[in-house]
């Protein structure tokens, strides 16, 4: 019998090979809605947005992902990517198994290859390679709810990579394949 996670898995795989932005909500799940809405803050810039309906009728929607992608756009040089959808799925799956519904802060959104390859020669400690250059990386932190609980319910989900920095207090996550880390 196929489990919850074998469907995900099958429905991800499918939409990456025919190039699709596939939700991470299989069918029949409980937590599958007609609408799923976000609050973001962008800490560098301070901009906010809230209850964003990014899913809707079925689909994702592009004014929404555009608003999205405007706010976590590279703060240091106003480059905007298009960020990946299923992204702000994990972020809603994330509050959703919390119980929560607060503004996310975002710590990190997007970075362009050359904000990355600036922050690498500072010895920043990112990574050469960075999710965060495809617009497919978060990092975050949710007001409430303590950074152990919020990395923990990331982790859960096993989809794509959390990483866990308790010293910057922030939690990395992003659609790439599933694996855990911890920073400083």
């Amino acid at each position: 019998m196929m489990t919850r996670r074998d469907l995900l898995r099958n429905a991800l795989v499918g939409g990456l090979v025919l190039g699709l932005p596939v939700p991470l909500f299989a069918a029949d799940d409980k937590k599958m809605t007609d609408s799923r809405c976000l609050s973001l803050c962008n800490l560098h810039t301070g901009e906010r947005l809230r209850d964003v309906a990014y899913w809707a009728e079925g689909r994702y929607q592009a004014d929404a992902l555009d608003a999205l992608n405007h706010l976590l756009r590279d703060h240091r040089n106003g480059e905007v990517t298009r960020m990946d959808p299923g992204l702000f799925d994990l972020v809603y799956l994330t509050q959703n198994s919390l119980g929560m519904c607060a503004e996310v802060q975002v710590i990190s959104g997007y970075r362009s290859p050359a904000t990355n390859e600036l922050l690498r020669r500072q010895g920043h400690g990112v990574a050469r390679n960075s999710m965060h250059t495809r617009g497919r990386a978060l990092d975050i932190r949710l007001p409430g709810c303590d950074l152990k609980t919020l990395h923990r319910a990331a982790v859960q989900l096993r989809a794509g990579g959390v990483g866990y920095y308790p010293k910057s207090n922030f939690v990395h996550i992003d659609t790439g394949r599933y694996r855990l880390w911890q920073g400083a």
